[in-house]
């Protein structure tokens, strides 16, 4: 993953939500299962995996509209109430803790592009995968693919849930 600026900003189409990311994500998936599919409308979700502590809420506020999942833990999805864009996910694994930022939203979305593709086993026939960017069938082992610094960042969040 290339260094990512100190600070992104994004927002939703009506700029009503504004926020910004301080510091790098964590991750950055690029998931081709049937459900982010669907609930994109699209072929893929792009998320960023950032802290909650460092997705800042500039202006506005979101509407958390909680949502399935192929896991059957569900997500909590952050949408603009105006315009409806969703701006970021909480899943059930990580809670509270980690946002999937959608990098769509970001205002220079192309500064984040994926570190990995997931789910390809069911990614559309029509999408060519970057020959050097990692892709697995499924899901993946974050020990892995994460880099250290993901790892070690990882690792202080556990630690505080556990407390």
């Amino acid at each position: 993953m290339d260094e990512a600026p100190a600070v992104l900003d994004g927002g939703c189409s009506c700029r009503h939500v504004r926020y910004q990311l301080h510091g790098p994500p964590l991750f950055v998936h690029c998931c081709h299962c049937t459900w982010c599919q669907r609930e994109s409308g699209s072929a893929f979700a792009l998320n960023a995996m950032v802290e909650s502590d460092r997705v800042q809420l500039l202006a506005g506020e979101v509407e958390v509209v909680d949502t399935p999942s192929a896991s059957g833990k569900g997500q909590q999805i952050a949408r603009c109430p105006h315009c409806k864009v969703a701006v970021w996910s909480n899943y059930a694994g990580a809670g509270a803790a980690v946002r999937f930022v959608r990098v769509g939203t970001l205002d220079e979305a192309g500064r984040l592009p994926p570190d990995i593709h997931i789910f390809t086993s069911t990614k559309q026939p029509w999408v060519l995968l970057p020959p050097g960017t990692p892709a697995v069938a499924e899901y993946y082992r974050a020990s892995e693919h994460w880099p250290a610094a993901s790892l070690e960042r990882r690792a202080r969040l556990q630690a505080q849930q556990q407390q």
